[in-house]
């Protein structure tokens, strides 16, 4: 396991874990980031990560990135 920041761009991957606080977590899986769901990096930028989940596109920070391992 490792953390999505980690991932190449244009991957597709299946997220295995998501860490962080309850409230951090609840807030991963309302953008659509679920255990089992797929999830692939569209672009790096700056200090954020653009992805698509679920057949929408979501831009999060770096930080809440390293939370989810996949």
């Amino acid at each position: 396991m490792m953390p999505l920041t980690l991932v190449d761009v244009d991957e597709d991957n299946i997220i295995k874990k998501i860490g962080g606080k309850p409230e951090v977590k609840k807030h991963l899986e309302n953008l659509g980031f679920v255990v089992g769901g797929h999830v692939k990096i569209i672009s790096k930028l700056g200090g954020n990560v653009i992805v698509n989940v679920k057949e929408t596109r979501v831009a999060i920070s770096n930080e809440l990135a390293q939370k989810i391992m996949i």
